[in-house]
């Protein structure tokens, strides 16, 4: 075994390396770009080297900088974990041309699998099944165009060195071909480098079922089952489970057979996967179920593989890359009961899914026992622009599936990320919805019902605890001696004085807090003491809802549902069932706040980024979801749309202009 270990990449998958080579006494050695100097990673590893500037292209991607930092620690091996250098073959021969331990497949494989289209050439020639589409070479509009008329809409554009829904578009009609094309070749470009595509059929119902492998340097291939990976938004995926449902014994072992026949095809080593897409019309069967791609990584889902086998697949990793043998046999591998992983993001659902970036000033993770917890962020760092949104993945491992959701829904409730903006209430719907309990999804079960996965259902819940928040503020004074209080007395000693004090009535005030929806309203009227040590005597009115305001602070039990409430800037910041709401004071100008207010037409940058396409002028006529301007963020493109049918005013972006958040990239007036 060799004695130190180099992780070419950053965040959790870093430290998720770091902790199994750790154990096995294995040294390590990080590196790191700029933006990163204080990332858990870098504090986990035994060395770590500065690499350059944040972008990746001046760090992570630069493979002279990986390679001279092993040498400079004088490390024998690298893992490359996923994303950055992972798939890319000539990386792997440096890396062994410098006498290194590659930790990763052969070069040869990589390059087999690494085109889409060479691959499923190759795929289709070791009698694996492959999806019907157009894998070419000639990539003129013209050629694509017949090849996607031929193959019969909807069609997929594919990326061919693509991966993780860079450069993938699917089209509907011949007319929104080309344009589509266009983004697809952008995407492709600016991500790998290769702006070709392919052509791909694509299944009204499909699933995305993918098969762990693994191979040794003795010949040896095996499978450690499947994963689903359906619930996807915009081809990312969201949440993965092994194994999947619905699947029989016959169906699995064809698609496992096909797996590692694809496998052996390119003599493979190391960890794996062989991605299928399954028709889903009539449950899964194996005659039904074709090639995708090969992922030649580990994947960042493998946690549950890892939770169903009890194998640790970086361990796995780690000794066939130092030349031993597999260590099981397909035989002594085994499913046992189901594991599910949620991905968590920075983004805001309820804005559209955009990457959310900035401080982590409040960042609390679920800690229960039979929760499995992957991250690369803390509380007090920060979420940069120039990385992956995901900054979390958690994964629950249970007997059946009914209780891995409950458990994973459970884990994700208990989130808590102010100020940036995570998903973690949208996965809760999800696991919660009772379409994906019964085990009825496909890759469209998000995009079919977004609208009620966005929505928060918990908005009152939020505002009755910050209400009663700011109520026990008023009414109550904090500290010894202070927890018996008369409430129809006016000298009682709360630091309000003579908070809703009326001669001859009962006090009674209004408690007001506003959101980006507009105020919310409460009245406190005495009523009677209830049997609690902080109990004011007071009662909080919502309408026909009437609860002691010492229900709300202490435990933050509102009802039946546990809530926490911080104050961060005047404040109060509710996280309820991984939604977060935020309440301020009011201007009391009898209307509140507004979410945004009349648009002006204005199209903003909706993150700092690059602008990577311009595609109106001022005087053009434009339709209501036109594309105006497209902005790359977070190695996906964002299309600013016209608002509604207008000209356009004024455009001040051009191609290549690196914008800042809210920026005005260009105008329409409305016709």
């Amino acid at each position: 075994m060799f004695r130190s270990v180099l992780v070419a990449n950053r965040g959790e998958i870093a430290c998720r390396v770091f902790r199994t080579a750790q154990r096995m006494g294995i040294e390590t050695v990080a590196v790191y770009s700029e933006a990163d100097a204080h990332a858990p990673h870098v504090k986990m590893a035994d060395k770590a080297v500065l690499l350059g500037p944040a972008p990746a292209r001046e760090s992570y991607l630069v493979a002279e900088k990986v390679l001279q930092a092993a040498k400079d620690t004088g490390a024998e091996a690298i893992h490359p974990g996923y994303g950055f250098l992972s798939e890319n073959a000539e990386f792997a021969e440096a890396v062994e041309a410098a006498g290194l331990i590659w930790i990763g497949p052969k070069p040869s494989s990589i390059r087999a699998m690494g085109l889409k289209d060479a691959a499923k050439d190759l795929m289709d020639k070791a009698g694996v099944p492959v999806t019907p589409g157009y894998l070419g070479e000639d990539q003129t509009l013209e050629t694509l165009q017949k090849a996607a008329d031929k193959t019969g809409y909807p069609v997929l554009i594919k990326a061919v060195a693509g991966g993780g829904g860079k450069g993938m578009k699917k089209v509907g009609s011949a007319g929104e071909f080309a344009a589509a094309l266009a983004s697809a070749q952008r995407e492709s470009k600016a991500a790998f480098g290769d702006d070709r595509v392919l052509i791909e059929k694509y299944v009204t119902r499909p699933r995305h079922i993918e098969v762990q492998v693994f191979g040794d340097t003795h010949g040896n291939v095996v499978h450690l089952f499947e994963r689903d990976c359906s619930l996807q938004r915009r081809h990312q995926k969201v949440i993965e489970e092994a194994p999947a449902p619905g699947m029989d014994e016959a169906t699995r072992a064809a698609v496992t057979e096909a797996a590692v026949k694809a496998a052996k095809a390119v003599d493979y080593v190391g960890a794996g996967t062989v991605e299928f897409i399954a028709d889903a019309s009539e449950g899964l069967k194996g005659d039904r179920i074709w090639f995708m791609e090969m992922n030649t990584r580990l994947q960042v889902e493998h946690p549950v593989t890892e939770a169903v086998t009890g194998q640790d697949l970086v361990e796995w990793q780690f000794r066939v890359a130092a030349g031993e043998p597999l260590p099981l046999k397909q035989d002594e591998i085994a499913l046992d009961g189901w594991a599910m992983e949620a991905r968590l993001y920075a983004e805001d659902p309820a804005g559209g899914f955009l990457p959310s970036i900035g401080p982590l000033d409040h960042f609390v993770l679920p800690e229960d026992d039979g929760v499995r917890v992957e991250t690369g962020v803390e509380e007090g760092g920060e979420v940069s622009q120039f990385y992956d949104p995901m900054i979390a993945k958690l994964i629950v491992h249970a007997e059946d599936r009914e209780s891995a959701a409950a458990g994973l829904a459970d884990a994700c409730s208990q989130v808590q990320v102010w100020p940036v903006k995570t998903n973690a209430g949208f996965l809760v719907r999800c696991l919660d919805h009772p379409d994906f309990v019964d085990g009825d999804v496909d890759t469209g079960f998000i995009g079919t019902r977004e609208a009620e996965l966005v929505e928060p259902d918990n908005e009152g819940l939020a505002a009755s605890a910050a209400l009663g928040s700011a109520a026990l503020e008023q009414a109550w004074a904090h500290g010894p001696g202070r927890n018996a209080l008369d409430p129809t007395s006016p000298w009682d000693g709360r630091p309000t004085g003579l908070f809703g004090f009326r001669l001859n009535a009962a006090p009674r005030a209004e408690v007001r807090l506003e959101d980006a929806h507009g105020v919310h309203a409460a009245r406190l009227a005495p009523g009677r003491p209830a049997d609690h040590p902080l109990d004011t005597g007071l009662v909080l009115e919502m309408g026909e809802v009437r609860r002691p305001v010492s229900e709300l602070p202490g435990g933050m039990v509102v009802g039946d549902e546990a809530v926490t409430l911080i104050e961060r800037d005047d404040r109060r910041i509710v996280f309820v069932d991984g939604d977060v709401f935020s309440f301020g004071t009011p201007n009391y100008s009898g209307t509140g706040a507004t979410a945004g207010g009349a648009s002006d037409g204005s199209l903003r940058a909706p993150m700092p980024g690059k602008v990577v396409a311009v595609q109106a002028k001022v005087g053009d006529t434009v339709t209501k979801g036109q594309s105006i301007v497209v902005v790359e963020a977070m190695k996906m493109e964002h299309a600013l749309t016209a608002p509604y049918d207008g000209t356009v005013a004024e455009v001040s972006a051009s191609v290549g202009d690196q914008v800042v958040d809210g920026a005005v990239l260009a105008r329409v007036e409305e016709l």
